[in-house]
């Protein structure tokens, strides 16, 4: 099983360097009064980390309000 996963990471790791080898165009983002220039690849693994941050955030909200609903009154 450790095989499967090890050759998984790698073909993974192998496909995020090809997209920052053929993604080196600087790309403007804008976002109020910045502007920031930075290559394709870079913008791509900002906006998944930061999405990966948001959703751990919403979901770690959701954990908590369903236990909260769902506990047992203490007595």
């Amino acid at each position: 099983m450790r095989f499967i996963q090890a050759a998984f990471f790698l073909a993974l790791l192998i496909t995020i360097g090809i997209f920052a080898v053929q993604n080196r165009d600087v790309i403007t983002v804008s976002f109020l009064a910045w502007d920031l220039n930075q290559p394709i690849a870079i913008v791509t693994l900002a906006a998944y980390i930061l999405g990966m941050l948001s959703g751990w955030t919403v979901l770690s909200f959701a954990r908590g309000t369903f236990r909260g609903a769902t506990a047992r009154p203490r007595q």
